[in-house]
């Protein structure tokens, strides 16, 4: 028997790095979001015993460093089954594009061994092991809006956002999130000024980036996840309180607000990684800036990069936006936020 699944995608609503610790993972603050790209996972089993990887995409590991081999033969012991598993990944997602893809195959080859052996792990168990493999594996386990604490592994469901349009672009170069990291830990420990070398390569924003004069300290660090941490908290008191809906022809409101993501938005919410990732690839900073011009409600990098995303009111209005963005040359994509419900209903292909 085989299964195939869809493995989608995820972006960054905001993400605050923190300080590094002893274990050598950083503190991080952020809203992960479920969206509609995804590569697809096919995984099927033979006789024998060992873990067999199949993908077209030379820079995927065919080896035990692949996260589907490393989840799946975990959820082998754990099952207590000894059978030779074979997975195909077929790669629709950018590979180091910020989007969680190889995190997001590994999950899903855990959902398909579950399916194909008619055997689950609990709830508990499987985030434990998607933790264990990697920081982003278990808002997978969730899906739809998530926030993401700790190194990102802990994850609370939040009530979801109304689906939005959602155009991913994806300039050609690839990021490296460790080397980002190491990036932030050299900014932090020489004092740079990373928000002014920022504003350097985002002249939209120029002004108000030099106007923050404090450099990136460890201790400015913690300051800003506190922060983020007393937005978010402003955010869902405001935004998921309960207050009724109401419609209008062209909007969505939640009282005065137009979308609780505009809210969120207001409280001024970045992504660290574009401090040390801009710089280096300016290339991205256009895209952002490509992005908000063709009429982005809010755009972003995701997680380190380097696909950056721009949510829009609606579909429609996603859909002329990659036609203008193609036209200067981006290669961009259209999609829709997956809601938890959205997400589940998806996932078997």
């Amino acid at each position: 028997m085989s299964v195939t699944v869809r493995s989608f995608a995820k972006i960054n609503l905001g993400l605050r790095i923190g300080t590094r610790r002893l274990d050598g993972f950083h503190d991080l603050l952020t809203v992960y979001q479920t969206i509609g790209l995804h590569d697809l996972i096919r995984l099927r089993l033979e006789r024998g015993s060992g873990i067999e990887i199949h993908c077209t995409d030379a820079r995927v590991p065919r080896d035990e460093s692949n996260t589907c081999y490393r989840i799946v033969e975990k959820a082998l012991s754990a099952l207590g089954v000894s059978s030779r598993v074979v997975i195909e990944i077929e790669k629709r997602l950018p590979v180091q594009g910020g989007l969680g893809a190889a995190s997001s195959n590994a999950v899903t080859a855990l959902l398909a061994l579950e399916r194909v052996l008619k055997k689950n792990l609990s709830a508990a168990e499987q985030l434990r092991i998607a933790a264990e493999v990697g920081s982003d594996l278990p808002l997978f386990l969730v899906g739809g809006t998530v926030l993401g604490v700790g190194r990102g592994e802990q994850v609370y469901p939040l009530h979801d956002l109304p689906e939005m349009g959602c155009v991913v672009v994806t300039p050609e170069v690839g990021v490296s999130t460790p080397k980002a990291f190491v990036e932030w830990d050299r900014r932090c420990v020489a004092g740079i000024p990373a928000r002014e070398e920022a504003a350097v390569s985002s002249p939209g924003s120029s002004a108000r980036l030099r106007s923050e004069s404090a450099k990136l300290t460890v201790s400015d660090a913690s300051d800003r996840m506190n922060q983020l941490g007393r937005e978010l908290s402003a955010w869902l008191s405001e935004s998921f309180s309960g207050a009724p809906l109401s419609y209008s022809s062209r909007r969505f409101r939640r009282g005065r607000a137009e979308n609780p993501l505009l809210a969120l938005v207001r409280t001024g919410i970045q992504n660290d990684f574009e401090q040390v990732v801009f710089p280096d690839y300016p290339e991205l900073s256009e895209a952002k800036r490509a992005l908000e011009h063709v009429g982005a409600k809010y755009a972003s990098l995701s997680g380190s990069g380097s696909a950056l995303y721009g949510l829009f009111a609606t579909r429609a209005q996603a859909r002329r936006a990659v036609k203008k963005l193609r036209d200067q040359g981006w290669a961009a994509q259209e999609t829709v936020t997956l809601t938890r419900r959205e997400y589940w209903k998806r996932i078997i292909a």
